[in-house]
């Protein structure tokens, strides 16, 4: 049974609101910004302002339940690296086949090493990129399917450039320019398209087939497209379909991408918005912001019309990041607390 073919009222108030429950909560001397699921679902990695990188396990679910309180205990850590970069770590992420796992950092260098999927270790040596002049605010993975190797797309500020290494051979091999404000958010859905987001208040999308940006969504649009607020998350659902973007205005787009057009604009939040994802079926969206809440907005229905939405977590401050797990119904957020909790839906 898919998870997220459970029946979800999130139109009837808070009594009938999905009840996710804090499951660990792994506690840092500082803000946490990064997390990320390994592909398999068993691990996460968390990157903290503190340069602390860890690789937690994901732990059994069966004993959770409606209305029993139980305590929220610290994750088990398979490992752990103190002063892993120089400065904060913005961002953390695996690639596809969880081989390769990267980390970026405000001392402008990004690190990723190879991870040993049969006894959950790292190996070797890391490798250290320095072609970024600013922070490191997002990458993502991509695979080269001719070549077969991974691809890493990174941007952040300074020069405002997105840099595409070969991890491979640990080589920059490409720098897309356009963005003229600082790249905010990466994603990518399929082995050659990605998306990015900017301060200067665009929308990206780019082709590695074609080394350009193949279209751009601004506020210059007259058909209701983006207003004039920076572009601080963006997301595709998994059929490449739809885009959804967060801002530092409290407010998302939901983006028709091959109809070309905008198709809604709403405020799940009252502060800007860190970071915005889909679910694995994209059923659901998650939305995390500064006004310390993650929201569920269900998206099965007439995506013009209104939009249901609820909290289902709060922090104690800022949230700052959200991931879905690959396969259950779960997911883990971060800020500015200091913590990274994992929240899940007890069997119904």
């Amino acid at each position: 049974m898919n998870p997220e073919s459970r029946d979800l009222d999130l139109g009837k108030g808070d009594v009938e609101r999905p009840h996710f429950e804090a499951v660990t909560t792994l506690s840092d001397s500082q803000a946490i910004r990064s997390v990320d699921f390994h592909p398999n679902g068993k691990l996460y990695a968390v990157g903290s302002n503190s340069k602390t990188f860890r690789i937690c396990q994901y732990p059994a679910l069966s004993k959770l339940r409606h209305g029993h309180q139980t305590a929220v205990y610290p994750p088990s850590v398979l490992c752990k690296r103190t002063k892993h970069h120089r400065g904060s770590i913005y961002c953390t992420c695996w690639s596809r086949d969880g081989e390769l796992i990267a980390t970026g950092s405000n001392d402008k260098t990004i690190k990723y090493m190879r991870f040993n999927n049969d006894t959950n270790q790292l190996v070797g040596h890391e490798m250290e990129l320095n072609m970024h002049d600013g922070t490191v605010r997002d990458m993502c993975f991509l695979d080269d399917s001719s070549t077969k190797s991974r691809l890493l797309a990174s941007g952040g500020a300074g020069d405002c450039k997105i840099y595409i290494t070969d991890c491979g051979t640990g080589t920059p091999f490409q720098a897309y320019s356009g963005h003229t404000g600082h790249i905010l958010s990466l994603y990518s859905w399929n082995n050659a398209m990605f998306v990015s987001g900017s301060q200067d208040q665009t929308i990206r999308f780019w082709d590695l087939r074609v080394n350009v940006s193949v279209n751009t969504l601004d506020n210059d649009r007259k058909d209701g497209g983006l207003e004039s607020s920076a572009v601080t998350a963006v997301c595709v659902d998994p059929t490449g379909r739809l885009l959804v973007s967060g801002h530092a205005d409290s407010s998302c787009t939901l983006y028709d991408i091959r109809g070309n057009r905008p198709i809604q604009r709403f405020y799940p939040h009252t502060a800007e918005i860190r970071c915005v994802r889909f679910s694995p079926s994209a059923y659901y969206m998650l939305t995390c912001s500064y006004d310390n809440s993650i929201r569920l907005t269900d998206l099965q229905g007439d995506l013009a019309h209104e939009l249901s939405s609820v909290v289902v977590a709060e922090h104690k401050d800022k949230a700052i990041t959200i991931r879905w797990h690959p396969t259950e119904f779960s997911f883990i957020s971060t800020s500015a607390d200091k913590t990274a909790t994992l929240w899940a839906l007890p069997p119904s």
